[in-house]
Order: structure tokens, then C-alpha cells, then sequence
């Protein structure tokens, strides 16, 4: 079954900042989408400025895996767009948050936390280590790869703690950083995954589209088990 994917991007930086439009002429959204299309997923976009967010109720029915890429203008989502997602997670949708998507609405009312960390600004390198060399999100990745250029974030990291740490980050400044993890809310898988600043071509580099493309995979629904809810009769 091909896995429908909707990427969602805040969209505010590529229409304000010249740089960001030049290296992302299509939005962030429109990078990631491309290339999970060309890895034989069904994806749409939607943006901040589309009505309702491009998030209806009759959207998110149709999207089994949310990609969330978000950093400015995480206040400017509604809250009732913002617990519509969080309810699809709950019924088993796949959520997908990258870089600063961890401060959306969604996330943090997933987690239950203030979801903050430490960071910096500045072109540093990182190195993301594979710290589950089992899970499927790391599948055909070598043990460690490095981001020439990024923004750093630092430990701690206020989130619960995860049910699987994927990956792993080490920055010059010498700060590390669960950069892949892994949770389950109701019946929907959550990978949150630190990579992806606008100021540099992150979502190009090979490495990272397979690792989205792999959370992709692994958030998609399965079918599971039935669940009733509410007053019940004895079974006995």
C-alpha cells in the first residue's frame, strides 16, 4: 500500500528571507516532498498561510505520515489545527516533526513538556552517530555522517524520555544532542528528528532524505488491534 504523506512547512522564511527562497525555490516543504514522491510515496503540501493550514479535518483523514517542519511561527498555529493533529496521532496517524518543529503545538502537547534545549547559531559541523543500529529509520546509513554546516543544539533536552534514541549528535562547541527519537502516543508512531536549519541545504543532503524517508516507513499506520472505548459489558 503506498503511504500518503502530507509535508507542512510554516512557509515564513523562504517568502521573507531572499536566501532561503534561492537555495529552497519550491519551500522546504516542496524539497522534502520531491524527494519522498521520487521514493514512491503519495505527497502534498501544505502550508501556515493556506486555509485552516492546509490541516482539514478531511486532509488529515487522508494523510497516514505528517512532516512538520516549523521554526518562527509556531504561536501562529491555530490551537484547534494544532489538536486536530495531535488527535490523528492518537487515532494512529505518523508525525514526523524536524529541526524546530520539536516547539510546534503538536509536539509539545504530544510531550507533555516545555520540549526546550540549548543552541547556537554559527555554521558548525555535526556529527550524527547511529546509536540504534537495529532500527529501521537507519537502514542503508553508514555508522556516523557529518552535516558540513548547521546550527547546534545542545543537551539537555526537556522531552520524556524516548522509547528509542536513534540517533545521536556531537557539535565543534563539544555539546551533544538526541537528534533521532523515537515515541508512541495512542496509536501513532512520533520520530523527531533534529537536522534540517534554514539557513543551509541540509534537506539535499542524502543521508538526511533517507532518514526521513525512513521515519516515514516506520510512522506509517499498521493495523493493530480494535479498540472500544468508554462504559463496556463483561466479557465473562
Amino acid at each position: 500500500m503506498t503511504v500518503r504523506v502530507t509535508v507542512w512547512n510554516e512557509n515564513v522564511h523562504e517568502r521573507e528571507e531572499p536566501s532561503v527562497a534561492e537555495r529552497y525555490p519550491d519551500g522546504i516543504h516542496g524539497a522534502i516532498a520531491d524527494d519522498l514522491a521520487d521514493r514512491g510515496f503519495e505527497t502534498r503540501t501544505a502550508t501556515l498561510q493556506d486555509p485552516d493550514h492546509g490541516l482539514a479535518q478531511e486532509v488529515l483523514d487522508e494523510t497516514d505520515v505528517l512532516v512538520w517542519w516549523s521554526h518562527c511561527a509556531n504561536d501562529e498555529v491555530s490551537d484547534d489545527v494544532a489538536q486536530r493533529v495531535v488527535d490523528r496521532v492518537h487515532e494512529g496517524m505518523g508525525f514526523v516533526p524536524l529541526h524546530s518543529g520539536k516547539n510546534s503545538k503538536p509536539f509539545k502537547r504530544l510531550m507533555g513538556t516545555t520540549c526546550n534545549i540549548k543552541y547556537r547559531h554559527g555554521g558548525e559541523t555535526e556529527r550524527v552517530w547511529v546509536a540504534d543500529p537495529g532500527h529501521p529509520i537507519v537502514d542503508g546509513l553508514p555508522e556516523s555522517f557529518a552535516i558540513p554546516e548547521t546550527e547546534m543544539y545542545g543537551e539537555p533536552y526537556d522531552v520524556p524520555e524516548p522509547d528509542r534514541t536513534v540517533l545521536i549528535s556531537w557539535f565543534e562547541g563539544g555539546e551533544v544532542f538526541r537528534s533521532g527519537v523515537c515515541y508512541r502516543r495512542g496509536r501513532g508512531r512520533i520520530f523527531a528528528f533534529r537536522p534540517g536549519h534554514e539557513e543551509y541545504p541540509i534537506f539535499y543532503q542524502d543521508e538526511v532524505q533517507r532518514i526521513i524517508a525512513n521515519a516515514v516507513r516506520w510512522a506509517a499506520p499498521n493495523e493493530g488491534s480494535e479498540a472500544h472505548w468508554g462504559q463496556a459489558e463483561p466479557a465473562e
